[in-house]
């Protein structure tokens, strides 16, 4: 009787351990094109395109595309509107309890607030030269956008639809991620740290270098472990770093040309995507331990993308893109120009 109970036992810790083991696991790899959509050429402008947003509860994808953001459905890939009237669109936010989202136009320098169930405009608040990308938080009810050339971040109050403050970050500001809590985060491509600003006194709480990372733009955050992922442009880098302290926990080398990290909480996983046509997959193990699941090759220029959290689909956009035009003086490193009318929507699935 008491082997048998032994036995019992040490075959329930097993499975118990094996549990673990799993949960601690990454998830098979073999992520894969399942969809290309194309939408065209943009009204009145060279193509250009940006940031993506996932909103879960509508099921809506918000594709920035140069002067207008077109809407799409995430289960049919039908375009369910168009936002237009922009110069120069970048980053999309939508604040559900008013009813209203923001959109981000550099040209303008402005910030237009719509209604997502007309997707009409209904109002602007005045930003700085190179607004750029955008995030609510939800700790203090404030929207941030972060104006990349005048190295600022205009706060807005959305409900009043008006700006509070400027708060000079000391650089060229990319990408930010909100905490909940009442931080936020933003890249500082121009001093190669992340700034830390505090939501409730709008002060810049601390600076934090992202070495061996450099020029980071690309940003996005593990809310229950408070990891942040910043990734870089040169050294071409993603790093992990604590929320609270700054400090480098792991990195990894990347492709070049990165503009968005996504992480999916549900599964732990993260993935990075670069100009060269490329998704860096990796996963959670714990929060001071991330393994490498796969490197997806896409196609060149889809470096923006979001995550469905349903179906674990990512998006992706871009265009074709024309040979690189002679280097200059001022410009040394030209891009390759992408040719209008070729913009897509990539969907990528297991």
């Amino acid at each position: 009787m008491k082997r048998r109970s032994l036995v019992y036992a040490v075959v329930c810790a097993s499975f118990l351990v094996l549990g673990v083991l799993a949960l601690a696991s990454p998830p098979a790899g073999s992520y894969h094109l399942l969809k290309k959509i194309p939408l065209g050429a943009a009204p009145g402008s060279a193509e250009y395109f940006d940031y993506i947003t996932f909103d879960a509860p509508t099921r809506r994808v918000y594709l920035s595309h140069g002067t207008e953001v077109k809407v799409m459905d995430a289960d049919n890939y039908e375009i369910v509107g168009t936002i237009s009237g922009f110069q120069r669109c970048h980053g999309v936010v939508i604040v559900r309890d008013l009813g209203k989202g923001f959109v981000t136009d550099g040209g303008a320098e402005k910030v237009y607030i719509f209604d997502p169930k007309t997707f009409k405009i209904t109002g602007e608040v005045k930003s700085y030269p190179d607004t750029d990308s955008i995030v609510y938080d939800p700790a203090s009810k404030l929207v941030f956008s972060f104006n990349g050339d005048s190295k600022n971040t205009t706060v807005i109050d959305p409900a009043k639809g008006t700006a509070v403050k400027a708060i000079d970050l000391g650089g060229a500001v990319e990408f930010p991620v909100a905490d909940g809590k009442g931080m936020v985060y933003d890249n500082n491509e121009e001093k190669n740290d992340v700034v830390a600003i505090d939501t409730k006194t709008l002060t810049v709480k601390a600076r934090w270098p992202v070495a061996p990372a450099g020029t980071p733009v690309a940003m996005a955050m593990d809310r229950e472990h408070r990891r942040l992922f910043s990734s870089g442009r040169g050294p071409q880098m993603l790093v992990i770093m604590d929320a609270d302290n700054g400090k480098v926990i792991q990195s990894f080398p990347i492709s070049a040309g990165v503009d968005a990290n996504v992480f999916e909480p549900s599964t732990g996983m993260l993935y990075v995507a670069t100009r060269e046509g490329k998704i860096h997959i990796y996963h959670e193990d714990t929060p001071d331990k991330f393994s490498e699941v796969e490197t997806v090759t896409t196609e060149y220029g889809a470096k923006t993308m979001a995550v469905d959290p349903k179906t674990h689909n990512l998006f992706l956009t871009t265009s074709d893109f024309g040979p690189a035009p002679a280097a200059t003086k001022e410009r040394p490193n030209p891009q390759r120009p992408a040719t209008p009318g070729t913009f897509r929507v990539l969907v990528y699935g297991r």
